[in-house]
């Protein structure tokens, strides 16, 4: 438990003196959550052989710095069994593969051992279609007179596929983030948009899409609608309770925060003019 102190000043017009009130409130600390961030991506045209997965805890809220986890060992295998080590860097919770193999409709298997326990996730890597064309559009937004860009592409006919959308503004520190499926254009083009209503010349915006699985799909539905699409990140610490992949097999009730995803990605850039 922690003790929060208010000190709560009240000046008083009658007699122009100060008083003061100590309000002490308890507020319930819950032991810290592995978090485990395990977002393989394979960007187009690139090889996928480096691929990091970094592994953290919960703090309290009013904490500064986010405790890394040190000393786990963590493999990612493939339906072949092909073994894929990933080594930490330097004590910095972050577990490096410079050997990854992605392969498209792949099953892979992610196994992290850690404090005495041992968590488990399986997924399967998606592909994504590739980004047609980024375009600007000057009288987007509710109002009509916002600046919108949108990232088309052609979702491939007579198979489902699921999407996430991620746009980065050179002008904000967080992150647009937001899921699709294609149940109303499958086969068609379509495209991605900005969600950002302060767009002005000059400032550049860089847009990846994400081709993932169906059951990561919901996770980031709910995701997304707890913590608003203007987020750090969706591989990082939900701000509530939301169980990913990832299983505690050698303790099921004590669950890790985080989930094992693979996807294919395609990314753009662009300057707003």
């Amino acid at each position: 438990m922690k003790k929060l102190v208010f000190l709560i000043s009240f000046l008083t017009s009658f007699f122009i003196t100060s008083c003061e009130d100590v309000v002490e409130v308890d507020l319930n600390t819950a032991p810290p959550k592995l978090v485990i961030e395990a977002a393989i991506n394979w960007q187009k045209g690139s090889t996928g052989r480096q691929q990091v997965i970094k592994l953290t805890t919960t703090t309290g809220y009013f904490d500064q710095l986010i405790p890394i986890v040190s000393g786990a060992t963590i493999v990612v295998r493939n339906s072949k069994n092909e073994r894929f080590n990933f080594i930490e860097y330097n004590k910095s919770g972050r577990y490096i593969c410079n050997n990854f193999r992605p392969v498209i409709n792949e099953t892979y298997t992610l196994t992290v051992v850690s404090g005495g326990n041992t968590y488990t996730a399986t997924e399967t890597l998606k592909s994504v279609a590739a980004i047609n064309r980024v375009e600007q559009k000057n009288d987007g937004g509710f109002t009509g007179k916002d600046i919108e860009i949108r990232s088309f592409f052609t979702d491939p006919a007579d198979e489902e596929n699921y999407y996430l959308f991620k746009y980065v503004y050179s002008s904000k520190v967080t992150s647009t983030f937001y899921v699709s499926e294609d149940k109303f254009y499958q086969g068609n083009e379509t495209y991605s948009s900005t969600e950002d209503d302060d767009l002005k010349a000059g400032d550049e915006v860089e847009v990846t899409h994400f081709g993932i699985s169906k059951q990561y799909y919901n996770y980031m539905n709910i995701l997304v609608s707890i913590a608003g699409s203007n987020v750090g990140g969706p591989f990082q610490s939900p701000p509530a309770t939301v169980k990913g992949n990832i299983i505690n097999t050698t303790d099921k009730s004590n669950y890790p925060l985080g989930y094992f995803s693979l996807s294919e990605t395609d990314s753009q850039k662009y300057k707003i003019e």
